[in-house]
């Protein structure tokens, strides 16, 4: 192929899905001249799967993102069609929020949002191979031969690198939604040194609306009182579509266990390895023999379209199995189908190949996002985004990068869980990956990360003065109820703030989310105490720095499994090493002895004790 010189930039962006789109916009709006670069510009923001945003763990996700000056959260309020909070019933940290959103209308505004941005080019091309220079990057080249020098890279491939989409026994190399697969460049990766993995994750079948009775269906409404995403989103989102409920029978699990010999995941056509907490129907029937039946949602593609998702119901069989499949159904024994469902296999790299700020450990310049660190899930892909453009701008002006720790969130947990623990199959963000969940709640993400997004640069020091303004309003609220002696009665169970009004004639006028987080306060604060102190003995032990040169074979007291997985990883603290798998607490002291003894042979001063360090009762 001829090559010709495109340029230059700061940083290139090698696709623009969710991870993409936070990526590109971060590097520029920090002044970075970044290019993104998609396989096809209506792919910008696409949604192959599920046209929702937020959901359990997620919703936190999305959140968290915004209070940092993510997008996601902003463009989901102005698409989304209908909003519901998850797990209601249960206690305020597992509150999620999920919206369904009209999946065009969310890509325009992404598209249109990036075609807007200062410093960033948006171009439709194929990243074919990242060119290198003294251990760093160097250059991107384009399947057309345009050559760009740059100088950092954030790949965020999704599921395009070395796309395969099967259904049944038709097989064929492409990316989502029949786009082209990007092939060439995952053998560059492997030239420069990353361990690449195979993984697959799945859609399942859409169906026109004009073809389903909709009576032998559960509707399911939006919340009256529904809630945005973004803080900074002034109105409350508006209700347009509903959803529907229906389930899977006998009938539909007899047609699946006949015909698991033309499963592509049971034949072995499928090599990559799937979402444990997202499988196919097919997988569900086999692994659940005595469930009588699967909930299914049935929910819009859009307010302009009659196609209908039907989610809980991913497959890879062929396409005339689905067919009976889903008239079986209920409501749904007369749908056509408009896209057969299809599982999809991609090639993604060993997260433990980053560092925490997602930067590559082996080539400088190179940074990850989203399904090509192994993680699944437009939201977990958006966060990642944000944080690798962030840290790529930071590489470019020679700063120390930006680390979100697992004690600032969700979004610190998912990168020290994939860059630390690595992971075997499509990870996905739930409530209960965080220690600290009654912290970490949604609706308490601008009080934890808007500082953060001011020193990132990326929110202003105007937002920041609102956050700081609102949880000014709820501390001077609940001084005043200790004053007039309903901090008690609120904390019992039974009493809420609103239903203390007739004893408070004194009460000021407040909005909504200044009373929940009063609420929540007063009812969770023994809880919420106990929490805190988690979080000093986690930063105690994330305070304590390994040194970057050690030679874990020459540590004394070390067992052979942990000197491996220390020395694959190569963590930044104690508190790090302390939640890899297959180190021990005896492994974690005998290295602690280790590193303070040559500290001090060296001249320095002791720093601590194991016991300082509560390595036993780590996180």
């Amino acid at each position: 192929m001829t090559t010709y010189n495109a340029g230059q930039c700061d940083i290139a962006v090698i696709g623009a899905g969710h991870a993409g789109i936070e990526a590109a916009l971060a590097a520029a709006r920090l002044g970075l001249d970044t290019v993104c670069f998609t396989v096809s510009l209506d792919a910008v923001g696409n949604m192959p799967c599920n046209p929702a945003i937020g959901g359990t763990g997620k919703g936190h996700l999305v959140r968290e993102l915004d209070a940092l000056g993510g997008e996601m959260g902003r463009a989901a309020d102005r698409a989304c069609i209908q909003y519901r909070m998850l797990n209601r019933g249960k206690g305020p940290a597992v509150h999620s929020l999920r919206a369904q959103a009209d999946r065009r209308r969310y890509q325009e505004i992404m598209k249109h949002t990036l075609e807007l941005q200062e410093n960033l080019r948006l171009k439709q091309a194929e990243v074919v191979a990242i060119g290198t220079e003294d251990g760093r990057v160097a250059t991107v080249t384009t399947d057309k031969g345009a050559v760009y020098a740059v100088r950092a890279v954030v790949v965020a491939s999704g599921t395009y690198l070395g796309g395969r989409v099967i259904t049944g026994e038709a097989v064929r190399d492409s990316g989502p939604d029949g786009l082209a697969a990007a092939l060439p460049l995952t053998d560059c990766l492997k030239g420069l040194g990353l361990r690449m993995r195979r993984f697959k994750t799945g859609t399942p079948p859409r169906v026109n609306a004009r073809t389903v009775d909709f009576s032998k269906m559960q509707i399911q409404y939006g919340d009256e009182d529904a809630e945005p995403f973004s803080f900074t989103t002034e109105n409350p989102p508006e209700n347009r579509a509903v959803c529907w409920l229906t389930y899977t029978n006998a009938e539909t699990h007899r047609i699946i266990r006949e015909n698991l010999d033309r499963s592509p995941l049971y034949s072995g056509v499928i090599e990559g390895v799937g979402p444990r907490y997202c499988p196919s129907i097919e997988t569900k029937i086999v692994t659940f023999p005595d469930k009588e039946r699967h909930q299914l949602f049935i929910e819009p593609m859009g307010l302009h379209t009659e196609e209908l998702y039907i989610q809980g119901f991913s497959s890879s069989l062929p396409e005339d199995v689905q067919i009976a499949m889903v008239r079986t159904l209920p409501g749904l024994e007369h749908a056509e189908i408009t896209r057969p469902a299809y599982a999809i296999e991609y090639d993604c790299v060993d997260p433990t190949e980053l560092t925490a700020a997602l930067a590559s450990k082996k080539l400088n310049g190179l940074f990850g996002a989203g399904q090509f660190n192994g993680s699944s899930g437009y939201e977990e892909a958006a966060a990642q985004g944000w944080v690798a453009g962030v840290n790529a701008a930071r590489y470019v002006r020679g700063q120390e990068p930006l680390i979100l720790r697992r004690s600032d969130g969700y979004i610190g947990t998912l990168i020290d869980d994939l860059v630390t623990k690595g992971t075997n199959e499509p990870y996905r963000m739930m409530t209960s990956r965080s220690e600290y969940r009654l912290l970490h709640r949604q609706d308490n993400a601008d009080l934890r990360l808007s500082a953060i997004g001011v020193q990132a640069g990326l929110v202003s020091a105007e937002r920041h003065q609102a956050v700081l303004d609102k949880y000014a309003a709820v501390d001077a609220e609940l001084a005043r109820l200790r004053t007039c002696r309903l901090y008690d009665l609120l904390k019992r169970p039974e009493n809420t703030y609103a239903s203390l009004a007739d004893r408070d004639p004194d009460r000021p006028v407040l909005p909504r989310a200044v009373v929940q987080a009063v609420e929540i306060s007063v009812k969770y604060e023994g809880y919420i105490r106990r929490q805190m102190k988690e979080i000093e003995r986690f930063s105690k032990m994330e305070s304590r720095r390994l040194p970057d040169d050690i030679d874990y074979g020459v540590v004394p007291g070390v067992r052979t499994e942990a000197r491996q997985k220390l020395a694959a990883i190569r963590p930044v603290s104690f508190g790090q090493a302390a939640r890899i798998s297959g180190v021990s607490p005896a492994d974690l002291t005998a290295l602690m002895i280790w590193v303070e003894k040559t500290r001090q042979d060296a001249g320095a001063a002791p720093t601590g004790s194991a016991a300082d360090m509560d390595i036993v009762g780590r996180p």
